[in-house]
Parts: structure tokens; C-alpha cells; sequence
């Protein structure tokens, strides 16, 4: 028999060899060590204007963190929440950002199952921005709850969780599962990049197209959660998941070109113009897709009456002297049809102001249709019919805007760490 090994003979005695499988060990513990400090000087080094960026965002968020104390303090009384409106603008923000959450991952499927190169490296982009959306997900759940010392029902095996039965510990689940994965992913590809090494595909792309499937079931999960609600008639519409959906696609991708155009002026990653364009396609259907299914929604609900075209018509015409959702409802509207218009134009990603003003609208109309619009005339009227309207106290918007601004930050220092390690211009070899 010869000496010589095979590779597959080479790979298991280098396994067995104690004295190298401790050497490797030691050099990732001292290199993964080494890449948390570079992670914490890039987050926290800059220009003046990345000071003044997150000066502002803690500027907000210390506002919103003293109205939330204050609620802690004094009780969910500080809100407009009554026992006829239970869910509020905090729910509201909830549900919109499963939506980001899961359209921030949008840019997977071209990227690994269409092949896009020019997605490849920009992917990491979205499953940032997938990570961002759900911390503030959360903690829109903790300023939900009032009580957040009684967190810790919500959390599997340590609360009372009435899994599988109720579809909210299903939406527990699938939440916290998606962050745990898109960290494992973002990680993975950024400490590999950091080592000069490249990825071993069995580490990360099964996980990715694991978030894809993961994105749709996590709002999915959401709509289930509300049209599963019998006694909530407006709700109770087979198209609550796909509209979801659609809306979550128009969110994602709108952000994520804004993002995009915003790096590609402000750092030395080069964004390609194929990455803006595969974004625009998909923003061009998922923003029509979501104008018809809102128009068979109001078609089929004004047509035929019944309970269902009680909160339509409310949003749209009011009730009596109650119309603070009219002008949300048909600023939603405008603001769709336009965006919509506008990414019709041929060749609009080659005109950025106007590619950016129909994100933007598009941003703005879909956090009001998932927002304002769906959770607020779920319950008005109520199911005894009582018409009581609820309008956000000043604590709730402030509570807000508290923590979009710890969001904006989280999302801002992991792309600060993110672009120039993924870039290349840093890394193991290069850092001290």
C-alpha cells in the first residue's frame, strides 16, 4: 500500500491532530477577539457628520426613553389607548416593521437563486437592515406591554407560552428566530471577509435561503394574528397575508435604494447600477400589486355592505365628527399612486431625485396603510358597535420617535462596521 494520502485521507488526520486543532482554535479566538475591537473602533470613529448624525438620533431617543419612563411611572393612562382601543400607534409601528424586516431581506432571491452578481455584494445591505427592524419590533412589544417587568412570559419555556394554540407565541417564535439568523448570516460573511478567507458555503447559504422562506412565514404569522381575530370584522380578509406581503416588498426595497444611493455618495463602496435597477422592477410590481388588492378590499367592502365596510368607510369618509383618519387615509392613497406614477417613468433609476421622492412616498404610504390604516379600524368601532376614536397622545409619539432613533443608530453602526470590512479596505492583516 502507498504511503501517499488522499485528500480525503489528509483531512482526517489533520482532524485528529490535536496539537494544529488547537492551534486553529487559539487563532480564531484571538482573531475573533481582534475583530470585535476593530467593530467597536470603526462604530465609534467618523467625520463630523457622522457626530452630528448620532448626536441628533440620541438627542431623539433620550426624549423617548423619559416619555417611556414616564409611562412606566404613571401607567399606560399617559396613552390614548382605552379598553375600546387597545392596540395603538405602538402596534401600529409593530406591525410595519415585520413588514421591513422581512422585505429588507427582498434582495436575497435575486442575489442567490437569479445568480445576480451585482446583488451579491450588496445583500449584506438588506440583512442589516433586517436586523435594525426587528430590535425596534421589540421594543415597540415592550412599550406595548406597559408592564415590561413581564417581559419574560413572552420568552419560550421560561413564561407561560400557549404554543402552539395561539398564533401570538408562533409570532414570539418566528421573531426572534429570524433576528438570531440574520445575525449568524451577517456575521458569518463579515468575520470571514475580515480574515482575507473565503466563506465555506455550508455555513451561510443554507441559512440564507432559510431567511427567505423565514421572511415570508414571520409576516405571514403577523397577518394570521389579525384576521385570525373573529370578532374583529375588518380584519377578517383572506387577502390580510397577501397584502402584507406586497406591502412588505414596496417597504423593503424602497428603503434599501435610499440606503443605497446614500452609501454610494457618502463612502468608497461601489454600488452598481444593476443593484438600484433589480430593486426598481421589483418595487414597480409589489407597489401595483398592492394598489389592486387595496382596491378590491374597498371595491368588494362598499359593494356589498355588511360589517367589513363599517371601518372603510370610516377611514375614507369618517363618521359624523369622527374623521382623524381621513386625511391619513387619503394621503396613503395619493401618496401610492404617485410613487406609483412615478416608477413608471422609463429610465427612472437614471433620474435619482425623482427615483428618491417615489421612494420616499411610497416609504411614507405603506407605513400609513400598515400603521394608521389597519390596526386604528380594527377596532372602530368596536364589536358593540360604540364608536370611540382614538388619537396618539404626545407620550406615544414621542415613545416613537424614541426608538426609530435607537433603530436609526443600530442600523448606522452596523453599516459602519459592515461597509469597510466588506469592502475590504480593512482587515485582519490591516488592523492593529
Amino acid at each position: 500500500m502507498s504511503d501517499t494520502q488522499t485528500p480525503m485521507n489528509r483531512t482526517i488526520s489533520t482532524a485528529k491532530n490535536p496539537t494544529e486543532a488547537q492551534h486553529n482554535a487559539k487563532f480564531h479566538a484571538t482573531s475573533y477577539i481582534k475583530f470585535l475591537r476593530l467593530a467597536f473602533r470603526l462604530a465609534t470613529e467618523g467625520t463630523w457628520s457622522f457626530y452630528v448624525w448620532m448626536t441628533f438620533l440620541t438627542c431623539v431617543f433620550l426624549v423617548g426613553a423619559h416619555a417611556w419612563a414616564t409611562q412606566v411611572a404613571q401607567g399606560m393612562i399617559v396613552t390614548a389607548m382605552t379598553d375600546h382601543v387597545s392596540w395603538g400607534l405602538y402596534i401600529a409601528n409593530f406591525t410595519f416593521l415585520v413588514g421591513l424586516a422581512a422585505g429588507g431581506v427582498m434582495m436575497v432571491i435575486p442575489a442567490y437563486i437569479y445568480h445576480d452578481k451585482d446583488m451579491h455584494d450588496t445583500v449584506i445591505i438588506g440583512e442589516l437592515l433586517a436586523i435594525a427592524s426587528i430590535v425596534m419590533c421589540l421594543m415597540f412589544v415592550i412599550a406595548d406591554l406597559g408592564r415590561p417587568d413581564r417581559f419574560w412570559h413572552m420568552m419560550p419555556f421560561i413564561g407561560k407560552f400557549n404554543w402552539p394554540i395561539s398564533m401570538l407565541t408562533w409570532d414570539v417564535i418566528v421573531l426572534n428566530g429570524y433576528l438570531l439568523l440574520n445575525l449568524h448570516i451577517c456575521g458569518y460573511l463579515l468575520y470571514k471577509r475580515f480574515l482575507g478567507e473565503t466563506p465555506d458555503k455550508r455555513w451561510y447559504v443554507p441559512f440564507v435561503f432559510l431567511s427567505i422562506a423565514w421572511a415570508i412565514s414571520i409576516h405571514t404569522v403577523t397577518a394570521f394574528l389579525y384576521c385570525g381575530l373573529g370578532g374583529r370584522p375588518f380584519w377578517n380578509t383572506a387577502l390580510m397575508a397577501p397584502r402584507f406581503l406586497t406591502s412588505a416588498f414596496v417597504a423593503g426595497p424602497a428603503l434599501i435604494i435610499i440606503v443605497l444611493q446614500l452609501i454610494r455618495r457618502m463612502t468608497q463602496m461601489k454600488i452598481g447600477p444593476g443593484s438600484i435597477q433589480t430593486l426598481v422592477s421589483i418595487l414597480r410590481i409589489t407597489i401595483l400589486i398592492d394598489l389592486i388588492m387595496l382596491g378590491s378590499e374597498i371595491f368588494t367592502a362598499l359593494y356589498t355592505g355588511g360589517a367589513h365596510s363599517t371601518a372603510i368607510k370610516y377611514l375614507f369618509f369618517g363618521h359624523g365628527n369622527l374623521n382623524a383618519l381621513v386625511p391619513w387615509t387619503w394621503a396613503s392613497l395619493a401618496f401610492m399612486i404617485v410613487a406609483a406614477l412615478l416608477l413608471m417613468r422609463p429610465k427612472v433609476d437614471e433620474h435619482l431625485k425623482v427615483l428618491d421622492l417615489a421612494c420616499v412616498l411610497a416609504f411614507v404610504g405603506i407605513w400609513i396603510e400598515k400603521g394608521m390604516g389597519l390596526i386604528i379600524p380594527g377596532f372602530v368601532p368596536s364589536t358593540l358597535h360604540e364608536w370611540v376614536e382614538y388619537i396618539p397622545s404626545a407620550a406615544e409619539w414621542k415613545i416613537m420617535a424614541g426608538i426609530w432613533a435607537a433603530g436609526l443608530m443600530v442600523y448606522t453602526l452596523l453599516l459602519k462596521v459592515a461597509i469597510p470590512v466588506f469592502t475590504g479596505n480593512v482587515s485582519g492583516r490591516s488592523s492593529k
